[in-house]
């Protein structure tokens, strides 16, 4: 399958003539046994070092080619192989006289059978012998496998007589595969010409499609395995879809049926074209190209290109940074629309394939199906008519998708290398108002509109017709937040907006289920899902520039100018509520009233719900959960009472006195005198923060705390909708509690997401958190909550030293989230909030991250009211609610500039571990 064999000065690689030369000089010198062996292995380390060294010197230092670097990999094994055997058959084992039953042939399998060998590749060799195995035949073996294993090499290996090689490859699909491409390599020529000659009759003969069948079930299994996806942020080059093992997948195929020894032989039998051949050499060439660079880099048989190994293979591919695409972006791009033509590769070879190879049933009982005048139906495939062609009329393209859309079908291969062919003509359909019509269908279809735009996708029909579309398509989105491609997210939320309105995320999605069969905006809804991210990577505000492509495109669409205002105001704020959920005080009146001034209508508030839940969902497996939905949750429920009138405009004095005569209500078994008490603990924003269950709890906590005179309580509440873990922690306050009590929370791995810092009036902190851990294990696990509990108590009472156990622990994020780089950055905002200074803080995520920075807030003498904690891969959004120390808002400009001066100070230090600072 290697498609260039000519390689550049060989004898640079390997010199076998001169290493034989001094083999046999050796092994002639009356050497013992042992030292011989010694003296051998040495000289075969020797040479396969400065051979590997030459071939990666090549390959890193020149213009990369991985068919070359796979050939020249694979000749230097070969040479080596072939010498050791040469001298183990001529001096250890020395030849005499031998039986028929004592020949041995030596084959190369697998990929170092078809001539492919990267650097950290498996060898993999097979030991023909005639007959059962001799103690000549084992002894020849052990002695060459040992010093292979020796050099430092991964053999695989098996020993087998060619009638074993036969039954093996009946009964096991993957024995016949790596069979199918042995290669002689030395020995007994005859043997080796005997065993391919019985496989080929005995094997092959009258096996093909059952072959085809097992191996593309094969590879359907392998994709389902890893995601399914050609569109992962991080691909396994070989294994992925649309990597190289979808390749040989296809190149066992052709093997199988025609017996070729290079894909271009299928251009001579007038089975591909000579363009689709090149199809095939051009991202074979890329994908070894690509793995090469990564074995090479990584000094190991490292088959996944992750971020940090994607930079620098961008750089030795020669890839620079363009305007509005830095160089790896650029890379990944290709990488993709290789992966995607890898695809379109196999749809042509399954077309070509099932067209020379199909049954031809003696009698034809029932006859294809016509359906729309110009499609067949045959079976369960929608194929075109064969007098019919897309060039006579190209709106046929789109209602192809559409009919195996709505009769819920499988498209013939044949049919979309049709497809592929006429892509051209899509362009033609821009302007047609029934093209546009069938696009909205496929996309606001009931059925599944996720899998028919994904084949859109896939056979190029999407991009062309959409062209906005078109520029996001294989588009990566550099960073360890997003796990797809902006193509591929897209289609996912547009997937999750259908099974939402389905109803099979209601246990997941519970409100968004509930509120989509009263949107009355469906049309408008499903399109701006497909638009949300049509303008990322042009340089700017993408939420901005893709409401400008709203307006353009919605009309030619159909939609009509009120559901193109929606949509344009959709994909402008689609990010508004996530960012007012997660980043401000839900608590905060100020919070709902500029929210609901922003939404201004219940039907743009669910609009806007939905979409948020089905983008955010889209973008990872791991991103969505429990926490994220009881913010939106609480965000919708609040807004829609402002938007309804239902929000109380009372006085803030009435509202506390309701507060706490719910409170009062509550309290059975309390004497007045102890409500009354208890009452007076908190300040007027005490009793505004919180609702009458969790006031019912911190009462209970407060007066538990006194019954037992405890000067530290800690107390867990489990949440199982949202996932999280209250923790609320009673103790004197002090300056730099908040910041120790979150160091403590680090120091066991688990994060932050919500926090409220109270003060009560008799000096005591009741300060709560709502904390999530790595594995979600933290609500459920006793053992964890125990020491949590310890961890918090140990650090508040000095037996701990969080500043001190914080230095050098290793963070969530993995080794090769480094290569992200995020600026540092501090907003402080006095608009948000009547009451408070608002503080957002952004920065790379690292262990005590937020106890430096709530620590350098003590410093500055600030009071936290409240904190909101959002993590995006590699980047942390902390936001803070402050006070100065007369509780009044921040105003002076050089108070302000201090704060933003000192915060920078703590971002831009070393991100290995908090800062080594005293607290003032």
């Amino acid at each position: 399958m290697s498609t260039n064999k000519t390689l550049r000065k060989p004898r640079e690689i390997i010199d076998r003539k001169e290493l034989v030369t001094r083999l046999d000089e050796m092994a002639t010198s009356g050497l013992s046994p042992q030292e011989m062996r010694k003296r051998l292995l040495a000289e075969l380390k020797d040479t396969y070092r400065r051979g590997h060294e030459v071939v990666r010197q090549r390959c890193l230092e020149g213009r990369v080619n991985g068919a070359l670097t796979v050939s020249e990999n694979c000749y230097l094994m070969d040479q080596l192989v072939v010498t050791l055997y040469d001298f183990v058959t001529t001096h250890v084992y020395a030849p005499g006289v031998r039986t028929k039953g004592e020949k041995i042939s030596l084959l190369a399998v697998g990929g170092y059978g078809r001539g492919e060998l990267s650097p950290y590749s498996d060898i993999d060799l097979l030991f023909l012998l005639p007959y059962k195995s001799t103690p000549y035949s084992e002894q020849v073996v052990e002695y060459m496998l040992y010093i292979l294993w020796d050099l430092g090499l991964k053999v695989g290996h098996s020993t087998r007589s060619i009638d074993e090689c036969i039954r093996l490859s009946r009964t096991d699909i993957t024995i016949r595969t790596a069979l199918l491409e042995a290669r002689w390599l030395w020995g007994d020529r005859k043997l080796a010409d005997e065993f391919k000659q019985r496989y080929r009759a005995e094997v092959i003969a009258g096996s093909g499609l059952a072959f085809v069948e097992a191996k593309l079930a094969e590879r359907d299994a392998r994709h389902d395995r890893l995601g399914d996806s050609r569109y992962l942020l991080e691909p396994n080059v070989k294994e992925d879809k649309g990597g190289l093992r979808d390749l040989h997948t296809l190149f066992w195929i052709a093997k199988y049926l025609y017996n070729i020894q290079d894909v271009r032989e299928l251009v001579d039998l007038g089975l591909l074209t000579h363009q689709t051949a090149q199809l095939f050499i051009k991202a074979q060439t890329f994908l070894w190209s690509v793995r090469c660079l990564l074995h090479y880099l990584t000094n190991r048989g490292e088959d996944r290109l992750t971020f940090d190994m994607q930079k620098e293979i961008a750089t030795r591919l020669g890839y620079t940074d363009h305007a509005g695409a830095a160089s790896v972006e650029r890379f990944m791009k290709h990488y993709f629309l290789i992966a995607k033509d890898v695809g379109d590769l196999t749809r042509i070879f399954c077309a070509v394939l099932e067209e020379h190879n199909k049954r031809k049933p003696r009698l034809r009982l029932r006859r294809p199906k016509q359906v729309e005048g110009c499609f067949l139906v045959d079976g369960d495939r929608l194929n075109l008519k064969p007098e019919m062609t897309f060039e006579q009329d190209p709106l046929r393209i789109l209602r192809l998708f559409r009919l195996a859309q709505t009769m819920e079908l499988d498209i013939h291969p044949n049919t979309l290398r049709q497809v592929h062919e006429n892509l051209h003509l899509v362009t033609t359909l821009r302007s047609n108002p029934e093209a546009n019509s069938l696009f909205l269908d496929i996309l606001c279809d009931s059925r599944d509109a996720e899998g028919t735009l994904r084949h859109l996708n896939e056979a190029g029909v999407f991009g062309r017709f959409l062209p906005d579309f078109g520029k996001v398509v294989a588009q990566m989105q550099y960073d360890m937040y997003h796990v797809y491609t902006t193509d591929e997210h897209t289609i996912r939320a547009i997937g999750t907006m259908h099974r939402i309105e389905q109803g099979t995320l209601a246990d997941e999605l519970p409100l968004s289920t509930s509120v989509m069969p009263t949107v009355q905006s469906r049309r408008a809804l499903y399109v701006a899902v497909m638009l949300h991210d049509i303008a990322k990577g042009r340089g700017g505000d993408h939420s901005e520039l893709g409401a400008k492509v709203a307006q353009k495109l919605c009309p030619r669409l159909g939609l009509t100018p009120e559901e193109t205002e929606t949509v344009a105001w959709l994909v402008l704020h689609h990010l508004d509520m996530s960012r007012n959920a997660f980043k401000r005080d839900i608590d905060d009146p100020q919070t709902i009233a500029d929210f609901s001034k922003l939404v201004q209508s219940p039907e743009r508030l669910k609009l806007l719900l939905l979409l948020t839940c089905a983008d955010i969902r889209a973008v990872g497996p791991q991103v969505w959960n429990g926490w994220k939905a009881a913010l939106l949750r609480e965000l919708y429920y609040r807004t829609i009472d402002a938007l309804s009138g239902n929000l109380s405009a009372e006085a803030r004095d009435v509202r506390v006195s309701r507060k706490k005569d719910a409170l009062r209500a509550s309290l059975s078994g309390w004497s007045d005198a102890q409500i009354e008490r208890h009452l007076a603990l908190g300040y007027p924003s005490y009793w505004l923060m919180f609702d009458t269950s969790t006031h019912q709890q911190h009462a209970r906590m407060i007066r538990r705390a006194e019954d037992r005179h405890e000067t530290l309580t800690i107390d867990m509440t489990p949440q199982p909708t949202s996932g999280v873990l209250d923790v609320t922690v009673l103790c004197p306050d002090h300056p730099g509690l908040f910041a120790r009590i979150t160091g403590a929370i680090s120091l066991l791995g688990c994060s932050i997401v919500d926090a409220k810092i109270i003060t009560l009036t008799n000096g005591m902190a009741l300060d709560s958190f709502s904390i999530l851990d790595p594995k979600g294990e933290l609500p459920t696990s006793h053992d964890k909550q125990r020491r949590l509990s310890e961890t918090i108590e140990q650090v508040l009472t000095g037996k701990r030293n969080v500043s001190k156990e914080l230095v050098g622990k290793s963070g969530t994020l993995p080794q090769r989230a480094k290569v992200f780089t995020v600026p540092p950055r501090v907003i402080v905002d006095n608009s948000m909030s009547k009451t408070h200074t608002v503080i957002e803080v952004n920065g790379r995520d690292r262990p005590g991250f937020l106890y430096d920075v709530t620590r350098t807030l003590t410093n500055l003498g600030l009071q936290i009211g409240s904190a909101h904690i959002s993590t995006y891969g590699e980047r942390v959004v902390d936001v803070f609610y402050v006070k100065d120390i007369f509780g009044m808002k921040i105003d002076h400009q050089s108070k302000l500039k201090h704060v933003r001066e000192q915060l920078m100070i703590t971002l831009e230090q070393e991100e290995h571990g908090p800062a080594k600072r005293k607290v003032g």
